[in-house]
């Protein structure tokens, strides 16, 4: 036998015939889950959600790679030896005893038969493999924890994200309610002619949006745009104007383009983006264990980022559509038939759109990390555990966790899917999946043609050299010269007969 544990020469094969088995059922049947709803979103056109779903596949197998290097380099990282002085700077939890009890994590998470405690991914070896005065970097058993954790994070993001989407969506249903209703006005003919005139300051819009001139209002619109994102962020008259600006500067010759569905496949298009794990969001996590120190509370200041970047973000987009609002208050008295904004990227942060994305992206990673972080330290250690720390901590950081997946979920989401078509350009989504394939075909074949056109006309130019000129300019040239010399001929005649 090993030093460190029971290897699989003295283990039972039936033991394990069974680990292996289970290991194999629970895959499968998370593989085949996963690409039956794959076949799913085929069958329904779901091309977006499609593509989500094989970012998330990504994530998996990202994960089984981080496991893989984490199993296989684990002794090397074993041997790594530093200091003991050193080992004890920067602490989690403050040295009071030199083992940590790992008893709550296995008795909570797993057993094997005849009622022995289930070893961890490999044990330590009994004798130290380092010299006096020095310990391991990091041992077996801190490893496999570490090892967890970025599995716990992965699949809380993931969740989240996906709840987060499904929220959102819902919320942004019930606006199809309001573009039915446009549409049925349309089609009357009577109302479909709407007013000749519409007096601006009467306009629905603009009394629950223009605040007046002046910096007192410029101030004021800031504060009405932080608390507007509270309660009914999109009403029906924002709805009924950015919609009709959208359509007015990106497809004015289709009257009747349905801007909700535009919306909902735009979103759909935007939840892969969110839905992975990009570097700098691991730089987010190994910047924070590092700052986990026992005294900090980084684990409660961190829980602040998301929440203050939300409010931002929420109040950012509100603001927006104040501004449209004024642009059009401010120069018009009245304008002839219906009010209509202009969409523009001057209104966004350094007139990119694409920004509130990427913090929508950060903020839900940062909300999910902070989530899952309190919960593998409540399983794994229990909610005594130094690192958890005081409730006073506790509490309010689940709470800011909670109203942040709420608030993302049910207004800041459903502002960015509206508010940010109203930049200088639209996104592919405008067009139907089946057209946008057929775009992209004829794109690549235009492209195809262009460049054999192009490879065509260099053979040809290479072959035609200087002193070999091709039949047709050999003809031209020929019949400037006859052209040339009877010219010549016919002015000595003249002459001739002159003189």
């Amino acid at each position: 036998m090993a030093e460190g544990g029971t290897t699989l020469e003295y283990t039972p094969t039936w033991v394990v015939a069974v680990v292996c088995s289970v290991i194999v059922l629970i895959s499968l049947i998370v593989e085949r889950t996963l690409h039956y709803l794959g076949k799913l979103l085929k069958r329904k056109h779901q091309k977006p959600l499609f593509e989500a779903l094989q970012k998330i596949k990504e994530e998996l197998m990202l994960l089984g790679f981080i496991s893989l290097l984490l199993t296989v380099f684990q002794g090397r990282i074993n041997t790594i030896c530093i200091s003991k002085d050193l080992s004890k700077k920067m602490l989690p939890c403050k040295d009071e005893s030199k083992e940590t009890t790992t008893a709550h994590f296995q008795t909570f998470f797993s057993f094997v038969p005849g009622g022995i405690s289930r070893r961890l991914l490999a044990e330590a070896s009994s004798a130290n493999s380092c010299s006096e005065g020095k310990v391991p970097m990091l041992s077996t058993t801190a490893l496999h924890h570490l090892h967890i954790f970025i599995f716990v994070l992965a699949c809380v993001h993931v969740v989240f994200c996906v709840l987060t989407i499904l929220f959102g969506s819902a919320r942004i249903r019930q606006w199809k309610l309001w573009e039915d209703s446009i549409s049925k006005k349309e089609q009357d003919p009577e109302e479909a002619q709407g007013p000749k005139f519409t007096h601006v300051k009467d306009h629905d819009f603009i009394k629950s949006r223009y605040l007046g001139f002046g910096k007192n209002s410029y101030i004021l619109g800031w504060v009405h745009s932080f608390f507007k994102q509270f309660y009914a962020s999109v009403t029906r008259s924002d709805y009924t104007t950015l919609r009709l600006g959208f359509i007015m500067t990106h497809c004015r010759g289709n009257p009747k383009f349905d801007f909700h569905k535009y919306m909902m496949r735009v979103l759909e298009a935007d939840f892969k983006k969110v839905v992975g794990i990009s570097w700098y969001l691991w730089l987010f996590v190994v910047i924070f264990l590092c700052l986990n120190v026992s005294g900090w509370h980084a684990y409660f200041w961190i829980a602040f980022i998301p929440f203050i970047l939300l409010l931002a973000v929420g109040t950012k987009l509100e603001h927006v559509i104040i501004q449209l609002a004024h642009e059009v208050a401010e120069k018009h008295v009245a304008v002839q038939g219906d009010l209509v904004v202009r969409p523009s990227d001057d209104h966004f942060w350094f007139n990119k759109p694409k920004i509130v994305l990427l913090l929508i992206h950060i903020i839900l990673f940062q909300n999910s990390f902070e989530l899952a972080f309190f919960f593998w330290i409540w399983v794994q250690y229990g909610f005594d555990s130094c690192i958890m720390g005081q409730v006073g901590y506790i509490i309010p950081r689940l709470v800011i966790g909670a109203f942040v997946q709420f608030l993302c979920s049910y207004s800041t989401l459903p502002l960015y899917a509206i508010v940010t078509q109203m930049g200088s350009s639209f996104k592919r989504e405008i067009f139907e999946e089946h057209i946008q394939e057929g775009l992209v075909g004829w794109a690549k074949q235009a492209k195809k043609k262009a460049g054999l056109r192009r490879t065509a006309n260099e053979s040809s130019h290479n072959q035609v050299g200087p002193k070999e000129e091709s039949p047709l300019i050999q003809m031209a040239k020929a019949g400037s010269r006859e052209t040339a010399v009877e010219e010549n001929k016919s002015g000595e005649i003249v002459h001739g007969t002159a003189s």
